[in-house]
Formats: structure tokens, C-alpha cells, sequence
């Protein structure tokens, strides 16, 4: 389906009359509201599998959960990934780590963002792993160490070109000699970004040779190196220094570009958004359709109100673009999507 389209379960209208309903002002049970999301577990479970079954054995499986697993609700989508045996987490701030923390030990839970200096003792507090990404960082982890007497486990990160979190590449091996030389920090691993994996494969290729000349100039034994996601793992195999690889929406059923090692994996939807069809009803031939007048009726046409708009989260660029799911039929979306109605055919 090209990127443009979306699809929207329906279901049918309610006969149940809500403004007679005395629960209307203050509860709607789940199955009179008017659009709601779905999670698929079991085909999220069948997605797991399906990604190990791809990855070599040798290649550790890094989640990543941040943004409450990308919407999807992450104690449900952790909990089976646990069961899965993923080897570790990464999330995107330590109020993230400290959920999966509570729902099982020993997992490493890697921190991808920048820590506040007030939230640093998490690290200690919850057996995290912290992101260098500058001196100072490293200074302030060390001295955090020593106050509590255990060593802080980091990952050094290097600016290859994304240009946010990372040091930059040309002064990557003075920030390494130095987490090294501190006491109380221990590093665990080393890894980049690619800021334009699925379109721009000439400057995915500069960037993970900047990656791979500093690796080349370090011992990197026993270190987690990871650099790839879904979109840009294809190069996991032979000598390849890297031995992860972080997954994150792959997990979820939204495939990379085709040309990356896990293009193929055949990874099912998990998230369904669905509403409800509000009236259906003849209009002529000439019609214009929703604001701005973008659409106009080639013939005479019956048309369907849906009750969800981009305010439910409908992306206004569907609006004379995308299709619905209409009892298993595609329907096209006629003129803007609306604040809280959408128009189909």
C-alpha cells in the first residue's frame, strides 16, 4: 500500500440512541464510542519470531520501547518481549526504564537520550545504562560512581552525521580514552545513527565508514556495537564488527525499504485504528465535498460520514488520498478529513 494510504477498520452504527442513554454525560462503555484503536498481541508475537528467525545468531535483538512502544502500550508489547528473550531494551528517558525495571530484572535497558543532571542517580537506582555523548557526561557519570560506589555502565555514542546526540566523529577516540581512563564507568558499547538509511544510501555509506574507521583504531572486545535499525541492517555478516541490531517499528508491522536485511521479514500489523459509519447518504453529480471545495462529484454518488477526523488521528494528508476498510472493501477518502468526521465513497 503506498505510504499515503491508511487503513481504517469500520464498524456499524449503533441503533442505541445515546441522548436518551442517562450514562451518556458521564460513562460510555467501550462499545458505543464512536473510534477506537486496536492491538493485535498474537501478531505482534508472530512478528518477534519472525525477526529472530531473520537476525544471525550471533546478533543480539535491541527493543526499542521509547514512546510507550510507539503507542502500542509498553507493559503489554515489554512483557511479551521478555517472554520472547530479546537480549536488550533501549528507551528514550530514564521514567521509561523505571516501567520495564518494575516488570522484570536483568535486562539491560539502554537510555538512547541525553540524562538530566537531576536524573542521573536512576542510573544507579535501576541498574541502567547511560548514553556519553560529550565529557562532561562522562565527568559527571564517574563522579556518580564514586558518591555511590558502583561502577556506571555506559554506551559512547558518535555523531556520524545525524548532528544531535553523539560526539562528533572526528573527536570520537579522545572521548573514548577518556571514559576508559575514569574511574567508576565501565563501558559496554559503542554506537551511531543513521540520520537517512531508507532514501539517501550514498550518505548511509559515509556515515557508518566514519563509524567503522573509529572502531578500526579501538579494542572492541566484548562491546555491544551497533549502529543499524530495521531500515539499515545489511551488513551483519563476515567480519562485520557490529553485533546488534536495535529494532523498533519493524516490530510493530511497519516493514523498512526493501533493500535492507530484514526488507523481507514478513511482519504483520499490529495497531488498527476503527470508527464508526455516522449516516450514509445520495448526493448529485457536481457535489463539492468537504472544506476548501477539493473534490468535487464526477456522477451522482452515495457517500458515507465517518465519525473520526484528524483530531482522533486521521492525518490531514489523507484527505482525497487515503482508503478505508469498509466491511473489507476499500473506500476512497473524499475531500479534507475533517476535525472529527471524515467523508468516504
Amino acid at each position: 500500500m503506498p505510504r499515503h494510504q491508511a487503513e481504517v477498520q469500520i464498524a456499524a452504527p449503533s441503533s442505541t440512541d445515546l441522548r436518551h442513554n442517562p450514562l451518556f454525560l458521564t460513562h460510555i462503555p467501550n462499545s458505543l464510542q464512536r473510534c477506537w484503536a486496536e492491538i493485535n498481541l498474537a501478531a505482534f508475537e508472530r512478528n518477534l519470531k519472525r525477526i529472530q528467525a531473520a537476525l544471525p545468531l550471533d546478533v543480539r535483538y535491541v527493543a526499542v520501547v521509547k514512546a510507550d512502544a510507539y503507542g502500542h502500550g509498553m507493559p503489554q508489547m515489554v512483557r511479551r518481549l521478555m517472554q520472547s528473550g530479546v537480549d536488550y531494551f533501549a528507551v528514550a528517558n530514564v521514567h521509561e526504564a523505571a516501567d520495564i525495571r518494575h516488570m522484570g530484572k536483568g535486562w539491560p535497558i539502554l537510555i538512547l537520550s541525553p540524562l538530566l543532571p537531576e536524573e542521573d542517580q536512576f542510573l544507579v537506582d535501576y541498574d541502567l545504562i547511560g548514553t556519553v555523548s560529550t565529557p562532561e557526561e562522562a565527568a559527571r557519570f564517574s563522579t556518580l560512581g564514586a558518591s555511590r560506589d558502583v561502577p556506571i555502565k555506559v554506551h559512547l555514542k558518535i555523531d556520524t552525521g545525524m548532528g544531535r546526540l553523539g560526539i562528533w566523529h572526528e573527536k570520537a577516540l579522545a572521548l573514548l580514552r577518556t571514559i576508559r581512563e575514569l574511574p567508576n564507568l565501565k563501558l559496554e558499547g559503542i554506537y551511531t545513527h543513521f540520520s537517512s538509511a531508507d532514501s539517501e544510501r550514498q550518505f548511509t555509506r559515509i556515515q557508518r565508514q566514519r563509524f567503522l574507521t573509529i572502531l578500526d583504531q579501538t579494542d572492541t572486545t566484548g562491546l555491544l556495537i551497533h549502529a543499524d535499525n530495521s531500515a539499515s541492517l545489511n551488513t551483519l555478516s563476515g567480519d562485520s564488527p557490529f553485533n546488534a541490531v536495535r529494532i523498533g517499528l519493524l516490530q510493530f508491522g511497519v516493514r523498512p525499504y526493501p533493500d535492507s536485511l530484514l526488507g523481507n521479514v514478513e511482519v504483520e500489523p499490529v495497531f488498527s485504528f476503527h470508527t464508526r459509519v455516522g449516516i450514509v447518504k445520495d448526493l448529485p453529480v457536481g457535489t463539492d465535498i468537504s472544506y476548501g471545495r477539493t473534490c468535487s462529484l464526477k456522477r451522482d454518488t452515495r457517500i458515507a460520514v465517518l465519525t473520526a477526523g484528524y483530531a482522533d488521528g486521521i492525518p490531514l494528508k489523507l484527505s482525497n488520498t487515503g482508503t478505508v476498510l469498509l466491511d473489507g472493501q476499500h473506500c476512497p477518502i473524499l475531500g479534507r478529513v475533517t476535525m472529527d468526521q471524515t467523508i468516504i465513497v
